[in-house]
Order: structure tokens, then sequence, then C-alpha cells
């Protein structure tokens, strides 16, 4: 008899093969069987009218910090993931003398807006090297499996002290080899990769450009070196890839002899830049370096809310009077007093560091229904032009729905051409996986970590303003090539001899709710989740992690270590 038979669901088995009917077994949290007809379980899941697919299996999340002390790692549990690789774009906490602690803090609230007290608080830091942070990650149950990357920026913090933080200041010959002395430390302990930042659009809190934007050839080539020795581990990279700068990462990889992941979406500024980074990254791999690029499914959407970090209204010195109140004392507040609302629409006051987001307002789209590829016709200017009203009224007012807690999206990036036709290429194309969810990142500006379904629902199902994919494609793209891009090949596909994470989904119910703001981090720091409607169940390693939408309490998730 078997541990667990889930019987008669529509079995996609990650491999992008056509749908079938067919039972799954699971005995000692593996995959034995995938046929019909199977035997009996000591426990047996109905599945009929359900998809059966393979845990989602999540490449760049920035969990560096979350997974040190939340067991349940939110929002990524609630949406099918049950395996999340961190350490990306260069940023994390790994190694790190102490008194290195507050750079590396301040770098990852400036790059990937996690606050500070939420990090100060919420971090232990028992640790000193890479192979220590992972056994310390090794030593918590968790609901998920995790890996871990070696950021450059601590890296180079640990090696160089302050002087690694000045772009003036470059690396002697001796402080790279004693890089790559941990790197390849590192990597044998089983880091999954090594990852670095060479983005502009990347500083720290205090304004400082993230320390691995100007590393020399010598100082790349020479991990590089490290990552070939140690014959294990990919190279991650975020980078605006102007100029030659692929070309760089790609002598990087050759020197390495290792796998390169570059981030790929689209950006206002250049909007065409994506294709020519993806020309190069399909010429590199007939030129046998074993490239990818990690994209994302949707556009990158930024949240304006009254209490999101990119409220529109925030800097205005008549909110900045109301600081000391509690989000629903300024809501009733606003509500109640006429003269404060027409002075914020009227006189408006500009932030620079906030402009860049806030100066596209007119762009931004009410979420009374949660459309992720809008039409220009349902932006704030467009209802502003057919009522005639201010778009800073229209967008207050819209704000202040639903008891002040609705929201407006901003397509921010990979929406140029206001669809996501560009985004769709992206998908569809062999040599890109999914992989710009940013899960545990952004947390007062983006709800993106909910990616996993709206991949099934939209591109799937729902999209209307253009071609949709097929299931299989979709399900194949977040489990079998996420997992086997970072090597981890005892997942991501429903087979014998696999590793029993499963989701198993109504479909037909499936879909994201509202985002909402919560204060539950450290030191009741704020964030923006979003859940889903659908997932009946989700097992790791065989064991239910999640029943009808909400967390069992189980914690059967490990550490994946590279090999």
């Amino acid at each position: 008899m078997h541990d667990l038979v889930i019987r008669g669901g529509e079995v996609v088995d990650g491999t992008g093969a056509p749908r079938r009917q067919a039972d799954v077994a699971i005995d000692r949290g593996k995959i034995t069987a995938v046929e019909a007809n199977l035997g009996p379980g000591h426990r047996e899941v109905n599945a009929k009218g359900l998809l059966v697919t393979p845990g989602f299996v999540d490449i760049h999340t920035h969990y560096d910090g979350q997974a040190t002390w939340d067991a349940f790692m939110t929002p990524s549990s609630w949406h099918g993931v049950t395996t999340a690789v961190f350490g990306n774009c260069g940023v994390g906490f790994a190694p790190v003398r102490s008194e290195s602690i507050p750079y590396l803090i301040n770098l990852m609230q400036g790059v990937e807006d996690i606050p500070e007290i939420v990090l100060s608080e919420g971090v232990d830091f028992q640790w000193e090297t890479f192979p220590q942070y992972l056994d310390s990650l090794a030593s918590k149950p968790r609901v998920m499996d995790v890996g871990a990357q070696v950021p450059h920026t601590a890296l180079r913090f640990y090696v160089m002290g302050e002087r690694g933080a000045d772009h003036a200041e470059k690396p002697t010959a001796q402080e790279i080899e004693r890089m790559g002395v941990l790197l390849e430390e590192a990597l044998h302990a089983g880091a999954l990769g090594f990852t670095t930042s060479r983005t502009a659009k990347h500083r720290a809190g205090d304004g400082r450009h993230t320390p691995s934007l100007s590393a020399t050839n010598a100082e790349l080539f020479g991990l590089g070196q490290a990552m070939r020795r140690a014959g294990r581990g990919v190279i991650q990279v975020n980078s605006d890839f102007a100029g030659v700068e692929f070309e760089l990462m790609e002598q990087m990889a050759n020197t390495a002899g290792r796998p390169l992941s570059c981030l790929l979406l689209q950006v206002d500024d250049a909007p065409r830049r994506w294709r020519d980074t993806l020309d190069n990254i399909h010429a590199a791999r007939r030129r046998g370096v074993a490239a990818n690029a990690q994209v994302g499914c949707r556009p990158i959407g930024v949240l304006l809310g009254l209490e999101t970090t990119m409220n529109p209204f925030a800097d205005h010195p008549a909110w900045k009077q109301m600081d000391h109140l509690t989000p629903a004392q300024r809501y009733e507040r606003l509500r109640s007093d006429a003269v404060l609302c027409d002075d914020l629409v009227n006189n408006p006051h500009s932030d620079p560091i906030k402009d860049r987001i806030t100066s596209k307002l007119p762009r931004a789209h009410t979420m009374d229904t949660l459309d992720y590829e809008p039409d220009a016709s349902t932006s704030v200017a467009a209802i502003a032009q057919a009522t005639g009203r201010p778009v800073r009224r229209v967008a207050l007012e819209a704000m202040m729905a639903k008891g002040g807690k609705a929201m407006l999206l901003l397509p921010h990036e990979n929406y140029f051409d206001g669809n996501m036709d560009a985004v769709r290429e992206m998908l569809a194309d062999s040599a890109c996986v999914i992989g710009l969810a940013d899960a545990g990142a952004h947390l007062g500006v983006i709800a993106d970590a909910s990616a996993p379904t709206l991949l099934l629902t939209h591109w799937g199902r729902d999209r209307k303003r253009g071609p949709r994919l097929p299931l299989e494609f979709l399900v194949h793209k977040q489990t079998q090539a996420t997992a086997a891009s970072y090597g981890m090949h005892d997942r991501g596909v429903l087979r014998a001899g696999m590793k029993a994470d499963i989701n198993v989904i109504d479909y037909d119910r499936l879909a994201l709710r509202d985002p909402q703001v919560v204060y539950d981090l450290p030191a009741g720091g704020r964030r923006i989740v979003q859940r889903a409607n659908g997932y009946r169940h989700v097992f790791v390693s065989g064991i239910e992690t999640l029943a009808d939408d909400e967390l069992t309490g189980e914690l059967p998730g490990r550490l994946v270590r590279g090999q």
C-alpha cells in the first residue's frame, strides 16, 4: 500500500508533454508511480477535475533574511512554490564580519526595499562564513526547500572592508585570490552559484551604487577561475547590458566553465535592448556557453496606495503632518477633510527620489478588477479626461476606496508598448526561464511573488489582448526548466524516482486575491502581500503544506546544497 495516492487528476508532468489523467503514488517522500488505476494508499486525495503539477521552483527570490526567521516563507508558499533560490543580484548576508552588518543591511534596504529595522531585528547573524550561513539555514525547519547563492557584494566587502564599497578602490591581486578561495569554499559547501549586480539602478540606502558595479575584469575573471576550480555553480547577473557588458559576462562564464543566467526585462529608456541581449544569449549558446535569460511573466507592477512606499502624496507637507496617525486615522481624516484633500490634489510637491515613479501617475490603473495587462483607456489619465477631473483627484479617490486600502497598478517595466506582447515573446523563447518575481523583496512597492499563479491564469486561460500559451508549456517553464537551470534534477517533473513536490490545483477557481498591506514583519515592518484561491493541496516531499489555500503548519523543507 502506498503512503499517498493522488487519484484521477489531470497530470501536467512538467516536461511539456500533453496532460493526461493518471494517479500519482508517493512513498517515503518520493514519487513511485504515475499511472492509471494505481493500488490503494494509506491516504488518498481525490483529484478528479483538478490539475496535478510539480511544485513550482522559483529561482529568483530575496529571502536571504526572511528565511532565517520565517518558517512559512509567505507569500511564496501560498502560490505553489516548493523550492526557492535566493542570494540573487549580488546582495545577501554571507560571508560577513560583525562590523560589516550595517552596510550589508543598508545595501539590501536600498536595492531590494527591505526596511533596515526589519533586517536588524529579524536576522540574528549567527554566522560569519558562507558555509556557516548554509549550516544555519539547514538547522531551521521551514515550509519549502531553499537554496542560496554567494553574493558578490558580501564577498567583496568581507575581503576588502570599507574599501569594497568605494568605486575608486580596486582589490589587490591578493584580495582577488582571497575572494576566489572563499567562493570556492562556499561552492563546495553547497552554494548554488555566484551572483553579481552590474546595473546602475542598484544603490544602497545611503545612495551609493552597489560595490560590484565597477568590478574589473581581473576581479571577475579571478572569481570565474575559482568557479572553474570548484567545478560547480551558476553565475547570475543583473546588468543593464549596455555596450560590451554582455561580452564581459560571457568571458567570465567561459573562464568559469559554468552556466550564465542573466536577468532580462524591457526598460522604458531602452525598450528594444532586451532583444539585443537575448540575441547575444543565443549567440553565446551557439558558441557553447550554457546561457539563459531569467524573465518575468508580467509587468513590474508598482503598487501605489495610501500605505505603500510609492504613495504619490506622501511627500506633501500636509501628508507629513499626518505621519503620527495610524493608517485608519489618516483615512478618516482624508474622508472627512475636503480642504486637506483639495490641498493634496491641487498643490503637488515633488520628492526627487520618488519622481521616477510618481511622475508616471497618469499611466497607473485602478484595480477594481485584477487586470495585469490593462489597456490605456482604463488609466488614471483616461479616467481624468473622461470625467473632467485632475489626475491627482482621480488617483486619490481611487486609493480611498475599500476603506483606504485600494491601490493603483503602475506597469513600470516590461510594458513600454502598453501590452505584454514583449513578455510573451520572452516567455516563448527557448533560452528563457522564469525568474523575475523577486519574492521577499521590494516589500512596500510590488507584490510580484504571486507571479506563479498569474503565469497559469493569465497566460494559460484569461488573456484577452493577444494569444495565450499552452498550459503544459507554462508548467514546464516554472518547474523542470527552472529546476534544471540550477542543476536540481531531482524535482520539477512528475515521474517515478523524483522528489514528491506536488501541487493539486482547482484550475477553474485559480485566481489572485487583491494585494494588501500587512504589518507582520519583525519590528512591525510593512509589506504588500497577495494571496490566491485554488490551491487545493501542496505537498513538499510528500507532506502536505497547504490545504484549500491555507498553510497546514507542516515544515518539511530542507536546504538544497549544490552538487
